[in-house]
């Protein structure tokens, strides 16, 4: 079978044209010439002869060309395998098809809050005198925190104490008329029974007698008068001094020795407080998450929490409230979980983010415990 084409035949007289014999009566060329031409023709008559001899050997001419082969074409899947592979998948158990829908994480994110702290402001208008504690400092209760100077406070229990001295000695002679009365109040009614006196005498001498006795209790009045007058002047000198509410860390301290505080009805600004108190040995997570996860939400979740303070150090937490409103313009709602474990050093106003494991995922670890 003749598998020459038109353009191999066309080749075939070029080259016979190029022999010597035709060239011995012509005039010779330089042979760099001649040598170039007919490299040319031989490596663009290369390819044709190759694939002419060999069909099968036109992928390894293009090896040879390009440095590489065509990829090879992956075969069709198999239609019986992939059946095989949906029945299957479709004969799982109901728990392992739903576990994935199931397994959904809570995320959001909040602070760290210390539910006990308090603002302290002075009772009573002074001067501060001494301050016996600095930011950071741990108190106890009752421990002294400031001392306050007020004049008019002293004075008033100094006034005070003398006026229950005056109301002590008027009770005591009060006291020595109605023993006086009595006695003659009794001798005349004494004199009475016998006919010796006469009924006005006895009459007067009785109205002497309860006078005294009146005025003994007007004077015993008086003195608890003055007592409570001492208990008053003496609970605004004992407010001069200010001592912690409970046990905590002083976390912010806004005044100086000689400087002047008002009462706490005349404060209405935070920064006319002395100081600020806070129990930091009972800590809690205030944080939000969106309002769409709330019906997945009940109190006695566990989760995990990671401060931005100690961001390689993650805690556990548990949902202890759910707030009873959601915040209309971040469309969350807030929660507070307290601390398992967390990490040692951790303060107040953190930035947190936690996450809970939803409850079905938690009540299937609860199941495989088991």
């Amino acid at each position: 079978m003749n598998t020459l084409t038109e353009h191999d035949r066309k080749l075939a007289e070029t080259l016979k044209s190029l022999s010597l014999e035709s060239l011995a009566g012509a005039p010779k060329p330089r042979r760099k010439v001649i040598r170039w031409i007919v490299g040319a023709l031989l490596a663009a008559a290369t390819p044709v002869i190759l694939a002419l001899v060999s069909p099968g050997s036109v992928n390894d001419m293009k090896i040879a060309l390009l440095g590489r082969s065509e990829p090879p074409k992956l075969d069709q899947a198999d239609p019986a395998t992939e059946l095989r592979a949906t029945s299957e998948r479709d004969n799982l158990p109901p728990t392992s098809r739903t576990s994935e829908a199931a397994a959904r994480e809570m995320t959001g994110s909040g602070y760290v809050v210390a539910p006990r702290w308090t603002t302290v402001f002075s009772k009573y208008e002074g001067k501060i005198k001494g301050i016996a504690v600095e930011v950071g400092d741990q108190v106890q209760v009752g421990q002294i925190l400031a001392i306050l100077e007020n004049a008019s406070a002293r004075l008033a229990l100094e006034q005070a104490k003398a006026a229950k001295v005056s109301t002590d000695l008027v009770l005591a002679a009060r006291e020595i008329a109605l023993a006086q009365t009595t006695a003659s109040f009794r001798r005349t009614e004494a004199l009475a029974k016998r006919d010796a006196v006469s009924t006005k005498d006895l009459e007067d001498a009785q109205t002497t007698w309860k006078t005294a006795l009146n005025n003994v209790e007007q004077g015993r009045q008086d003195v608890i008068r003055a007592d409570l007058t001492i208990r008053v002047a003496q609970e605004q000198v004992d407010e001069l001094v200010i001592r912690a509410p409970f046990a905590g860390t002083v976390t912010r301290l806004n005044v100086h020795i000689g400087d002047t505080v008002l009462a706490r009805a005349d404060s209405v600004r935070e920064s006319q407080s002395i100081l600020a108190l806070t129990d930091a040995t009972n800590m809690v997570i205030d944080a939000d998450i969106a309002e769409t996860n709330v019906s997945l939400l009940r109190p006695g979740l566990h989760g995990e929490a990671v401060l931005d303070g100690f961001p390689g150090r993650p805690f556990g937490v548990e949902l202890q409230r759910i707030a009873p409103t959601a915040s209309a313009e971040k469309g969350t709602i807030g929660l507070r979980l307290s601390l398992i474990n967390p990490p040692i050093g951790i303060r107040p106003n953190m930035a947190a983010r936690i996450r809970i494991i939803s409850p079905e995922i938690q009540s299937q670890i609860g199941e495989a415990s088991l």
